[in-house]
């Protein structure tokens, strides 16, 4: 009798690493969630979609090679930026334990900023040989930029069914109080076999208790910690809303400004101040507040007073 048994689909995941990096920190310090992507969880999640769609278990679909794009500050730089390389560490070890291959150029100062440069092409030009060379059945992608669509073609032309995880959302920058947009391109969503709108999927699934969308997520008690005798990383979530801090104030707008503070910088209004006017304010000048969450889920200062070393 001749067996009906599926056979098992070989899964490639190719990350767009500053993609990644900007929504993963996008659930951890704007949406209500507060909590960062989890690599494992997210492969979990990839494998279950993809069984879906090719009518299959899970079980009988497995992620044979994944792999992570991304421009890399030197050594030098990253030592300026304070526990840069500690964190760069820390996450080359998450993806290492997932199995995760890293793939980083150097990032170039162009035009004064510091810039990726031929991250696409790297990722395209590793994807299509990887894919060549293993077969892949399924490749997914963590991308959004339409520079991504010539690879997509190529990959069908092996045969090769593509899926996207692309996300859109728009937020208000803590920094500069701009409203942000994040978009993935029209026509890589057209070319793609399988788009997943991941923004939709997660309030979807967040909101049914999904246990399959919880889990691509880290746990609270998972946030890693700094080497013995620095300070924790601070973790939004940790926030107790009677405890005072103290930071600087690095920019002041008609009635509002911001704080400086790890890790995004804490928003405040001129009706949040005590003991003093707006008009007294100055940039650099210490303060010393609260932290609570607006409706909308954003952090903001509350009860900010004069830093107790600068009161006369």
């Amino acid at each position: 009798m001749e067996s009906t048994r599926k056979p098992s689909l070989k899964i490639g995941v190719f990350y767009d690493g500053s993609y990644f990096t900007h929504v993963s920190n996008y659930y951890n310090y704007v949406h209500p969630h507060r909590r960062r992507l989890h690599i494992g969880g997210l492969h979990e999640f990839i494998k279950q979609m993809v069984a879906e769609r090719e009518g299959t278990l899970p079980n009988l679909c497995h992620i044979i090679d994944a792999h992570f794009f991304r421009g890399r500050f030197s050594a030098k730089d990253a030592n300026e930026k304070t526990n840069q390389l500690y964190y760069d560490r820390v996450f080359d070890d998450v993806l290492m334990y997932n199995g995760v291959q890293t793939h980083y150029l150097p990032v170039k100062d162009l035009m004064g900023r510091k810039r990726e440069k031929g991250i696409d092409v790297l990722m395209a030009l590793e994807t299509f040989e990887l894919c060549m060379l293993k077969r892949f059945d399924v490749v997914a992608l963590i991308a959004s930029d339409g520079d991504h669509v010539p690879l997509v073609k190529k990959l069908h032309a092996l045969g090769c069914n593509t899926m996207l995880l692309g996300w859109d959302f728009e937020y208000t920058d803590e920094t500069t109080g701009e409203l942000q947009t994040t978009k993935t391109s029209t026509d890589l969503w057209n070319e793609v076999s399988w788009p997943l709108e991941m923004a939709d999927l997660v309030e979807e699934g967040l909101r049914s208790n999904d246990d399959v969308v919880r889990e691509m997520f880290v746990l609270k008690e998972s946030t890693p910690r700094e080497p013995e005798g620095e300070r924790p990383v601070v973790n939004m979530s940790d926030y107790n809303d009677e405890e005072r801090y103290t930071g600087e104030i690095m920019s002041l707008h008609a009635g509002y400004g911001f704080i400086r503070f790890p890790d995004n910088n804490v928003f405040f209004i001129r009706d949040d101040l005590e003991g003093m006017e707006f008009g007294e304010l100055s940039v650099g000048m210490m303060v010393e507040f609260n932290v609570a969450f607006n409706s909308k889920g954003q952090r903001v200062a509350k009860k900010i007073a004069r830093a107790a070393e600068h009161v006369i």
